[in-house]
């Protein structure tokens, strides 16, 4: 089928923002990403300035700016990036880059991610198999659902026409600038464009344009 331009990863993502931008440059969706991800940190990490990082643990390299608490786990392979704050009892399992400036708070979990800087999963977040775009912000108890409840493949739905994605694991692709309300969540497969708001305890399933306002499954307006 013909690309689905909303959906792209020139569409969603200022790839300045993100020491991963290189993850992004041969593709033309962003879950295509997800299964690179793995290898694609081991790479990167062994390329990383010894001024600027320490590789604290095999395959994990933490910016010597960065603020990690002491009961936060950092799974290998990661990437903390400068400025970054890795809070009290976060749980990053592994496979995850987190960005410049960016916030993992209390016992968020991360697993297969890529943040972008200035990204804030700050309150009880669980965040796997999902990119979160430049100042993407989830609120307290927002989660990606990243696996369907039958297991089976999960597909991109949306009113341009629906994407195969042939992964079984896929949370959420969030644009730069996306706000996501408390205790939402989003289902295996939600990709929400730049700019756009989800109220909370929302919950999400497929594309939602770039500039909306996500109220509701039967009431998604334009920003104004």
């Amino acid at each position: 089928m013909d690309i689905i331009k909303e959906m792209t990863v020139e569409e969603m993502y200022d790839l300045n923002e993100t020491i991963a931008a290189d993850l992004f440059s041969d593709i033309t969706y962003p879950w295509e990403a997800l299964p690179k991800i793995k290898d694609y940190i081991v790479q990167l990490g062994l390329s990383l300035p010894k001024d600027i990082f320490d590789e604290v643990s095999e395959h994990v390299w933490v910016a010597k700016s960065a603020h990690v608490f002491d009961s936060a786990y950092l799974g290998a392979p990661c990437i903390i990036d400068e400025d970054a704050e890795v809070r009290h009892c976060a749980f990053i399992r592994g496979s995850a880059i987190v960005g410049k400036g960016a916030v993992v708070g209390n016992s968020t979990e991360l697993k297969n991610v890529v943040l972008f800087n200035k990204v804030q999963v700050p309150h009880y977040n669980y965040v796997g198999d999902s990119i979160l775009g430049f100042k993407a912000h989830m609120g307290a108890g927002s989660i990606t659902s990243n696996v369907k409840s039958d297991k089976t493949l999960v597909t991109v739905k949306s009113s341009l026409g629906n994407i195969e994605t042939g992964y079984k694991k896929f949370g959420a692709m969030l644009g730069d600038n996306v706000e996501v309300g408390c205790n939402s969540v989003l289902n295996p497969g939600t990709v929400i464009g730049r700019g756009s708001s989800i109220y909370p305890t929302s919950s999400v399933r497929g594309h939602i344009p770039e500039g909306s306002i996500f109220k509701s499954a039967e009431e998604i307006v334009k920003r104004t």
